[in-house]
């Protein structure tokens, strides 16, 4: 019974008869798995974090904490409010319904001392917060709602 493929006896090896067999040596393979190691390192250093994503970061966060409250309110039927604290934020007004009440990055600082009254009227009245970051103390984001439109993220003006 045959055991190798047509072309191949099977008994002889590269080294014998001076033929290389197809395929790839683990030289070959290691040189590969090294580039690709190194490539990965040097693209996820260029993808790095920086301030100014962390801080619109914080941003598009504050804006769906306050959207989820504004409907809270509404739901429940309660006044809410925002208002900024040591090292954070508190919403007041929210029973058994714990919100964070942290920044994500501890550099976050709001200018000011706004309070935001989120509900339970359908439709409130112009409201903004801006916030800042130690790390970019020339870069600010602003989080505001016209009243009849949620929160939204945009630059400072």
């Amino acid at each position: 019974m045959r055991t190798s493929g047509p072309g191949n006896s099977g008994r002889t090896s590269r080294w014998t008869t001076g033929r290389s067999s197809p395929g790839f040596t683990l030289i070959e393979l290691l040189v590969v798995v090294a580039i690709i190691a190194f490539a990965t390192a040097g693209v996820s250093f260029a993808l790095r974090d920086s301030e100014a994503t962390q801080l619109e970061r914080e941003g598009l966060r504050l804006a769906a904490l306050l959207e989820s409250a504004r409907e809270q309110s509404r739901t429940l039927g309660v006044p809410v409010r925002w208002y900024p604290s040591a090292g954070g934020f508190r919403f007041d007004g929210l029973p058994d319904k714990p919100m964070p009440q942290q920044w994500l990055s501890p550099q976050t600082l709001v200018e000011g001392t706004p309070v935001l009254v989120l509900g339970p009227e359908p439709i409130i009245g112009p409201q903004a917060v801006v916030i800042t970051s130690t790390a970019a103390p020339d870069r600010s984001i602003r989080v505001a709602t016209d009243g009849l439109r949620p929160f939204a993220v945009g630059e400072r003006q």
